[in-house]
């Protein structure tokens, strides 16, 4: 592999991916596309294949690499677990591999998503589809309370990373507050109040020092927000390139900004059908982020759900592409440690504040109950959510062929 050791010994700095490719554009066509068939159960499991495969089943990266990239890709917006999978395939092939390897990562299951969308959205489908529809998107609240807790375990370290000061730690606090906030009430300005937090921690970081390297990198989201669209295919464009440039901390933090868009602004689906959708999105092999298919196709049908996919992922091609090389003078920039440490205690309180938007949209009493069962199964007894929201789903049938309402 490509590369030159550091003069203060602390590694190895890559320039680009190695000169003599080990791997063929068809194996990581194939080896992705499993990936990406397979890849049930969120990012955790999609970085353990991704893991599996490229270092302990080829030995095609080292455990080092792979865990760099791991981290840069969680100083990035957007789909961790997918950039990561982009980043092992451009180690291998360089930008054509990344491509490949990036698109057949996410194919699967946006096929799999636009097809049950189809069955879900449909004009009349059947009661008992509806039932299964009202019963999975019941315990959609439930897998954000999942997230809820997989959040609070990055709290320590994020408490950390501020440091001892107690102006730092009451700026902690403060940003976690508004995130939760911003998430639960502001809707499509969730994207602002993370930017806000974690720019007004980068000025306090820099205010008395000065950075080299990816100085600018924090500051990108802020032009992106500075335009919006305007009506039809353009508004759907806009909406799924938040979701894929914005999306910090994780497919949760962009639940509520997703929500308001598709439901309250554009009104391209009911809440109930929102639900339905970050359900889809649970249950469906490959990124939860591909829950913006959904809300392409209620807006403008197979098109306009493979326009939402595009739009959302191609952020994740162009950072990685383009920014792979950079990668370690990303993890080790003051500028984005410090956007990020603004940024973090944010994102986890709008994961937090996320659920509330979501349990608003349960419109009848059984799903209560049906909410309730799930938050004991995934939260309580800490068991699947794929399984949890099958279950529901199932639980949603069974109240529809019982008589109870599903509308």
């Amino acid at each position: 592999m490509t590369g030159s050791a550091r003069p203060d010994g602390g590694g190895v700095v890559h320039h680009g991916p190695p000169k003599a490719p080990r791997v063929s554009l068809a194996t990581i066509a194939r080896e992705w596309g499993r990936i990406g068939l397979f890849g049930f159960g969120g990012p955790a499991a999609l970085v353990a294949m991704l893991h599996k495969l490229c270092v302990h089943e080829h030995d095609w990266i080292t455990d080092r690499e792979f865990h760099d990239g791991l981290a840069a890709a969680n100083l990035l917006p957007g789909p961790a677990a997918k950039q990561l999978g982009i980043y092992c395939a451009w180690r291998l092939r360089g930008a054509v591999g990344a491509i490949i390897g990036g698109i057949c990562f996410s194919l699967p299951g946006l096929v799999i998503i636009l097809a049950l969308s189809a069955l879900v959205l449909a004009e009349h489908p059947p009661l008992w589809l509806m039932g299964a529809a009202a019963g999975a998107g019941a315990a959609v609240a439930a897998v954000a309370a999942v997230a809820v807790n997989a959040a609070i375990g990055l709290l320590p370290g994020s408490w950390k990373r501020v440091g001892k000061q107690r102006a730092a730690r009451s700026r902690w606090v403060v940003y976690a507050l508004l995130g939760g906030v911003a998430a639960a009430t502001l809707g499509p300005f969730l994207v602002l109040v993370l930017v806000f937090c974690g720019l007004t921690e980068t000025a306090v970081h820099l205010r008395d020092r000065s950075t080299n390297g990816l100085r600018s990198v924090g500051f990108l989201p802020l032009a992106a927000v500075t335009a919006g669209g305007a009506g039809g295919m353009v508004s759907l464009a806009w909406v799924a390139f938040k979701v894929g440039a914005l999306s910090y901390g994780g497919g949760f933090v962009i639940v509520p900004l997703m929500q308001a868009d598709a439901v309250d602004r554009y009104h391209w689906m009911t809440a109930g059908q929102f639900l339905t959708a970050v359900a889809l999105g649970q249950v469906t092999p490959g990124p939860v982020v591909q829950t913006v298919a959904v809300v392409g196709y209620a807006a403008a049908g197979i098109a306009g759900g493979v326009l939402a996919a595009v739009v959302a992922f191609a952020p994740s091609f162009f950072f990685v592409i383009i920014g792979a090389r950079h990668f370690d003078q990303l993890r080790h920039s003051v500028a984005v440690q410090s956007f990020l440490t603004g940024a973090g205690p944010a994102a986890v309180g709008a994961i937090a504040g996320s659920a509330i938007p979501l349990a608003a949209g349960i419109g009848h009493a059984w799903q209560v109950a049906v909410l309730v069962a799930a938050a004991v199964w995934m939260i309580g007894l800490r068991r699947s959510v794929v399984v949890g929201l099958l279950a529901a789903g199932l639980l949603g049938v069974i109240a529809a062929l019982a008589g109870l309402p599903v509308g």
